[in-house]
This record gives C-alpha cells, structure tokens and sequence, in this order.
C-alpha cells in the first residue's frame, strides 16, 4: 500500500493487482501528478465518474480513452486544492476491485465536501486500469458543502 497523509487505508489490503491499481490512482490524484494517473489507464479504458449522466457527463456514457480521462482531469481534478481518499473497506478479486471510501475536496474558494462512494476497477490483460465506475450522487455530496 502506498503511504500517504492524504490516504487513509482503513481496509483490507490483501496483494491484488486492482486493488494496487486503485491506490496508485488515488496516489497519483493527491500528488496531482496527471500524467502518471493517466499512465494507469488503458488506451481505451472508460471512466464513469460519477455513473450515469452528471454535471461532468451530461449523457451519461463516460469519459472514453486518455483523452477523455485527461479532459476529465481537467475539469474535476484540476480545479481542486486538495483531496484525500478514507477507504473504508475494499473488495479485490481477479481483475477486479470495488472500495467503499469517502473523498474530501476542497475547492479554491476553501469550500470542503465530502463524497461518500462505491469505486470499482477492472483491468486488462496488461494490468491497466480498462474501467473505472464511480457510484455517487452529486446530491449528497453538495449537502456535505462547507464554506469557510
């Protein structure tokens, strides 16, 4: 696992490809080191995050390829002056990874929320990250809004 002041990995942490996967993407997120985040994602892999249609996915289909995962990057990871990862509890098998963890960001104004959700990673054959679904609701996540 990596170690981090902006991680809390209050999970199991069994050896698992997906589950090292997440963290070096929630690593990545806090050190806003987008190049190496982006390194971790399949040529076509696709990022729902949230899943289903969104202020950052009006369709609703996800972000497709690096391309698309950079401009997601650019739009809600960019913006933000800081963000930690509290994993509550992680599930891993195979390809396969979904942690249950709350994200706290904070904006430039200082406004804080927190998103409590449910993250789930598949890779490819290679080991990269070929899929990754994040289920939220905006709605609740603006309910934890505090100004400074």
């Amino acid at each position: 696992m990596i170690e981090s002041e902006y991680i809390a990995w209050n999970a199991p942490d069994g050896d698992n490809p997906a589950r090292r996967a997440s963290q070096r993407s929630y690593d990545a997120v806090v050190r806003k080191a987008k190049d190496e985040w982006l390194e971790l994602f399949a040529p076509d892999a696709v990022l729902e995050d949230p899943v289903g249609p969104s202020l950052f996915d009006e369709a609703g289909k996800g972000h497709h390829g690096r391309e698309g995962i950079s401009a997601f990057w650019d739009l809600t990871i960019a913006p933000l002056v800081s963000f930690r990862a509290t994993v509550h509890d992680s599930f891993a098998n195979g390809p396969h990874c979904a942690n249950i963890a709350t994200f706290t960001t904070e904006l430039a104004d200082g406004s804080i929320a927190d998103t409590e959700l449910v993250a789930v990673y598949r890779l490819n054959e290679d080991g990269l990250i070929e899929s990754m679904r994040a289920y939220w609701e905006m709605e609740r996540t603006f309910a934890t809004l505090r100004k400074p």
